[in-house]
């Protein structure tokens, strides 16, 4: 098993967006992905396994700013279709989990965590919180389990209900 979590969010509006910026996002968000899944292939054996790809409801519900990260979990989504239809004759089963915000120690570092952005966050959930790790977690153990074995090539909306 595969979970594909590492990842970087940035915001910026259009007229603050560089080649750096890009590149930092695709770099981690989607290059990255693509390199670890790579390797990960070279150990899964013969009785197959699964990969999960870590990618966000602003893949298909983005929001003012997010351009560059949408753009990369849109690709995440994307990479996961194509590579379940690639690697499924390996018995490599691939999916994505896309979440809402999630109270991470990267919400925290980027001033997310409290405020008026959050406030917003909760008021259009209708569980009327965020998601803790644990809630994304729960979903990761049901993709990688035998329990999804005929599951493949989808992207699960983990956010508590939220819609745009």
């Amino acid at each position: 098993m595969l979970v594909n979590n590492a990842g970087i969010y940035e915001f910026a509006p259009l007229e603050s967006i560089t080649a750096e910026h890009f590149h930092k996002h695709f770099n981690l968000n989607v290059l990255g992905l693509l390199l670890t899944t790579q390797e990960a292939v070279k150990l899964i054996g013969s009785t197959g396994g699964s990969i999960i790809n870590m990618s966000s409801i602003a893949s298909s519900m983005p929001v003012a700013t997010a351009t560059v990260y949408s753009a990369t979990k849109a690709a995440v989504d994307a990479i996961t279709i194509v590579l379940s239809q690639e690697l499924g004759p390996r018995k490599i089963r691939v999916n994505s989990l896309n979440p809402g915000m999630v109270e991470t120690e990267g919400l925290h570092a980027g001033g997310l965590a409290e405020g008026d952005f959050r406030k917003m966050m909760e008021s259009q959930t209708p569980l009327g919180r965020i998601a803790q790790p644990e809630d994304i977690a729960r979903a990761a153990v049901f993709f990688a389990s035998d329990d999804a074995g005929w599951v493949t090539g989808q992207s699960l909306i983990v956010s508590g209900g939220q819609r745009q």
